[in-house]
C-alpha cells in the first residue's frame, strides 16, 4: 500500500496525543492545556486500528490472490521491525536506572517475552509500562495471520460478521464482569489498569475494527470506493462517535467506559481511518507539513520519550532560567531528537539489515501486499 498523506497525519496526531498524556510524570502542561492532555491515552487506540488496518490488509491481500501466506516471512519481518530498536530501549532502561521516569523496572523476561501487560505490578513497577501496548501488537502479530489463514480456507462473509460481533460483545461482557468484581471487592491494587486497561483480551475492539475495515477492503472493493465517495460525511460521523465515547469517558474508570465506550471510540477512530483513506477526501489529500516525518519516527518517539522527558526534567530544566509552559519547547526538542537519533541509529539500519540478510525470495508475496 502506498504512502497516504491521511494516514500518517492520524498516525503523528496519535503519537503526540499520546506524548501530551503522559506529562504527567512531568507535572503536566497545566490547566490551560488539560482539554489536550486528559484523552491522550486515545492515541493508543488509532494505533490499533491503524496496525489492524495495515497489517490485515498485507495478509488478506496475499491470500485473496491465492498466493501462500508463509508465516515465517511475515514473522522475520515483523520481529526486525519491532525488537532492534526496543532492545535498545529496553538495555538503556535496564542498565541506566537514573534514566528511568519511575525508580522500578519489572523483570527483563516480561518485556523479552512481551507478557508485561499480562503479568505487570503497576503498583510497584512503572518503569517502561508503556510497552504494554507492544505486548497487544505482538500478541496480534501471533495470532491473527492463523486466524486469516483459516477464515479464507472457506470464505463466509456470514461467518466473519459473526465472529466479529462475538468478539465485540465478548468484550463488553468480560470487562463488564471484571469491573463489577473489582468494584465490589476493592483489591488492594491498581486493579483498573492491571485487570482491564492492559490484558491483550480487554484490547481487541480497535485491532478488530481495523481488521474489518482490511477486510471490506479486500473483498468488498465496490463497497470501499462508494464509502470513499462519502469520506467527508465519514470523517463527520467519526468525530462525532469519538466525541460521544470521551463524554463517557469523562470517568475514564466508569462502567459504561470500560463497556460499550472501547468499542465505541474503535468505530470512531475506524471511520477516521476509512476517511483518510480517500484520496481525494479531506484528511485524505491534507500533506501537513512534517506529519509524514513524524508518522516515520513514531514508533522510536514512542518507546524513548519518557526517557527524554524525565532527562529534561532531571539535569536540563534545573539549569534554565524558565518554568511553567516556557518549557515545552525544551522538552518538544529533546523529545524529537532522541526519538529521531533512535529511529536513524537504529530502526532503519536494523531495517536495511533485515532486506540484506533475508534470503533472495523470501517475504516477496507479503512485500507485494504492502
Amino acid at each position: 500500500m502506498h504512502r497516504l498523506p491521511g494516514l500518517d497525519l492520524l498516525r503523528s496526531i496519535a503519537i503526540v496525543w499520546v506524548m501530551f498524556f503522559h506529562t504527567f510524570l512531568i507535572g503536566g502542561l497545566g490547566p490551560d492545556w488539560q482539554w489536550l492532555t486528559r484523552f491522550g491515552w486515545a492515541g493508543v487506540d488509532i494505533f490499533f486500528v491503524l496496525s489492524g488496518f495495515l497489517i490485515g490488509s498485507q495478509l488478506l491481500q496475499t491470500l485473496q490472490r491465492g498466493q501462500p501466506l508463509s508465516l515465517r516471512d511475515f514473522y522475520w519481518r515483523r520481529a526486525w521491525r519491532i525488537l532492534p530498536a526496543f532492545a535498545v530501549v529496553l538495555g538503556v532502561y535496564l542498565t541506566f536506572p537514573v534514566l528511568r521516569e519511575e525508580p522500578n523496572l519489572e523483570a527483563w523476561w516480561q518485556f523479552a517475552t512481551f507478557t508485561l501487560n499480562l503479568l505487570i505490578d503497576y503498583g510497584q513497577n512503572q518503569a517502561f509500562s508503556h510497552a504494554w501496548s507492544l505486548c497487544v501488537e505482538e500478541h496480534f502479530y501471533l495470532v491473527f495471520p492463523l486466524l486469516a489463514a483459516w477464515m479464507t480456507r472457506r470464505p463466509s462473509a456470514a461467518r466473519f460478521v459473526a465472529l466479529c460481533v462475538l468478539l465485540v460483545l465478548a468484550g463488553i461482557a468480560l470487562r463488564g464482569a471484571v469491573w463489577l468484581h473489582n468494584d465490589a471487592t476493592q483489591p488492594q491494587r491498581p486493579w483498573f489498569i492491571e485487570d482491564i486497561y492492559y490484558p491483550t483480551w480487554m484490547r481487541l475492539d480497535g485491532l478488530l475494527v481495523g481488521v474489518m475495515l482490511a477486510t471490506l477492503r479486500v473483498y468488498r472493493p465496490q463497497w470501499w470506493a462508494r464509502l470513499h465517495a462519502r469520506s467527508t460525511w465519514l470523517l463527520v460521523a467519526g468525530v462525532a462517535l469519538a466525541a460521544l465515547a470521551f463524554m463517557l469517558f469523562r470517568n475514564r474508570t466508569g462502567l459504561a467506559a470500560n463497556t460499550v465506550g472501547w468499542p465505541l471510540l474503535s468505530f470512531g477512530f475506524g471511520l477516521l481511518v476509512l476517511s483518510a483513506t480517500a484520496p481525494q477526501g479531506l484528511l485524505g489529500r491534507w500533506a501537513v507539513p512534517g506529519a509524514g516525518w513524524l508518522a516515520a519516527i513514531s514508533y522510536s518517539l514512542y518507546l524513548s520519550h519518557k526517557l527524554a522527558m524525565h532527562a529534561v526534567q532531571t539535569w536540563i530544566a534545573p539549569a534554565l532560567p524558565l518554568q511553567g509552559p516556557a518549557l515545552f519547547p525544551v522538552y518538544a526538542a529533546v523529545i524529537l531528537a532522541v526519538g529521531a537519533a533512535l529511529h536513524y541509529a537504529v530502526e532503519r539500519p536494523g531495517l536495511a539489515l533485515r532486506d540484506r540478510l533475508a534470503p533472495r525470495g523470501r517475504g516477496e508475496p507479503l512485500a507485494a501486499a504492502r
